[in-house]
């Protein structure tokens, strides 16, 4: 299962939106403390609409707490500031791509100390970020993607009519 892990995660619709995408793939959402909001808050429940009591949730005190919990982490840190995109990496099954707090990103102490596991969304220069969950939205479909879209389905169908005929 693929894991998303929140570093601080500020702002509730992002998070709620972030936990929605986690149950239409079957991956797990990670969020470490402080957060900006109350998980209980009205605006992740709405964000997350009637998912955000299926997000498989974890919490962590700290980013300590999540390593000391999560030892052997396949772990990819999203940032500006990498040097390689996120399609330049191999994603495994069980892959934790971490995402910083909207206003800050993941502390640079943290980057340099896992600096090859650090990737970027290419962007024009100049321009500083792209909002979270578009960015968890990229890097979590191109994993699912390498993984070959594991247990999603295959094809669409349409409500009313049939693609068939």
């Amino acid at each position: 299962m693929l894991n998303v892990v929140l570093l601080e995660p500020e702002i509730p619709l992002n998070t709620g939106n972030i936990g929605r995408t986690c149950v239409a793939v079957g991956a797990r959402l990670h969020l470490i403390y402080p957060l900006g909001f109350q998980i209980g808050e009205r605006a992740v429940k709405r964000a997350g609409m009637d998912y955000w009591h299926r997000v498989d949730l974890r919490l962590y005190d700290d980013f300590e707490d999540f390593m000391k919990k999560n030892p052997d982490a396949q772990l990819f840190l999203a940032t500006t500031k990498a040097r390689r995109t996120y399609a330049e990496v191999k994603y495994g099954p069980d892959a934790f791509i971490m995402f910083g707090k909207e206003s800050a990103g993941i502390p640079e102490e943290i980057l340099k100390a896992h600096e090859e596991q650090c990737v970027r969304i290419p962007m024009l220069p100049g321009e500083r970020s792209l909002n979270l969950a578009n960015s968890v939205s990229v890097i979590l479909f191109e994993a699912l993607r390498q993984n070959g879209f594991p247990g999603l389905s295959e094809k669409g169908e349409l409500h009313r009519l049939s693609w068939d005929g």
